[in-house]
């Protein structure tokens, strides 16, 4: 599958909010990075919690506005509230050969907008653990 096609999947998603599609589209072997986070995550289980969490912190004021494609991977521009504060920032996403996400990389700016998007994903985070009783 070309980036094209896998990319087309990702913004179905995406649109959708639909969390419970995401882990056909993360390879077991995936790797997130956030600028939340130090470490990255790696793992189909915890790249689908980040990306769930980060549907619901994002919410549904998430806009993409450009996105430029290359063979296996694309980067998406994207700005949205959260906490009051605007955010842009930039989805980075590598696709394997099926079309299943093994990498994606978030890089936010302000830094206003950084800090609200840490607070929020740290408390959605916790909130998905908590439920999950963990």
């Amino acid at each position: 599958m070309d980036a094209t096609a896998a990319l087309a999947r990702w913004h179905a998603v995406a649109e959708a909010g639909d969390v419970t599609a995401l882990p056909g589209l993360v390879a077991a072997d995936a790797v997130f990075r956030s600028p939340a986070v130090h470490t990255p995550q790696e793992g189909r289980e915890k790249v689908v919690g980040y990306l769930s969490a980060a549907f619901t912190v994002l919410g549904p004021g998430l806009r993409y506005h450009r996105q430029w494609v290359a063979e296996d991977s694309a980067v998406l521009e994207f700005s949205t509230l959260v906490g009051g504060k605007q955010v842009q920032g930039v989805d980075m996403i590598t696709w394997d050969e099926s079309g299943m996400i093994v990498d994606f990389t978030v890089m936010v700016r302000p830094l206003q907008g950084l800090h609200a998007v840490v607070e929020e994903m740290g408390a959605e985070l916790l909130r998905m653990l908590e439920a999950a009783g963990e």
